[in-house]
């Protein structure tokens, strides 16, 4: 009992971090994870129920608002159905992020998934399967929707705008 307090303890400190640097020097240097690599950035407030069944590789960036699900509740229902002598067991899986990952705004990562290295996902994106290597996906299941190496020429080519010059280019593109 004292492990599960402690745990618990800290996954509330991490959601009272309202900065997400510090956030992460916490999840770190306390081992919230099963691993974290080098320049690990993690911007959600909560820390997932199981968090040591989630590992992460080095350069792995971690949008906000990312959910990371490493089990079912299913078997609570199942066990209370009528008409089955089977006693279901809590479901649980892993989830493993490789190196250079980036994983966009309020995706969903369902366990018993492997995220490849050189991969974006799209924010929004719902993983339910292993992700390949150097692709970039996005969508409700996430699929690939091209190469990383495509997106990276693409980005090469983006520019930082002041306000004033984004709003320009906005209604330029938008009057067309």
């Amino acid at each position: 009992m004292k492990f599960y307090t402690k745990k618990q303890l800290k996954r509330l400190r991490v959601a009272l971090i309202f900065e997400s640097n510090k956030r992460t020097k916490y999840i770190v240097k306390h081992n919230l994870f099963k691993s974290v690599g080098k320049n690990f950035f993690f911007q959600p407030r909560f820390i997932p129920a199981d968090p040591e069944l989630i590992s992460f590789h080095d350069n792995v960036v971690v949008a906000s608002n990312v959910t990371f699900i490493t089990h079912d509740i299913t078997h609570n229902m199942l066990n209370n159905m009528d008409g089955y002598n089977v006693n279901f067991e809590y479901n649980n899986g892993c989830i493993e992020v490789m190196n250079n990952v980036f994983i966009g705004s309020n995706s969903i990562i369902l366990p018993n998934v492997r995220i490849g290295s050189n991969v974006i996902i799209a924010a929004g994106s719902i993983i339910t399967k292993d992700i390949p290597d150097n692709s970039v996906v996005a969508g409700v299941p996430a699929r690939v929707i091209e190469t990383f190496d495509n997106y990276i020429e693409k980005r090469k080519n983006i520019k930082y705008l002041d306000t004033n010059s984004a709003w320009e280019k906005f209604y330029n593109e938008k009057n067309k």
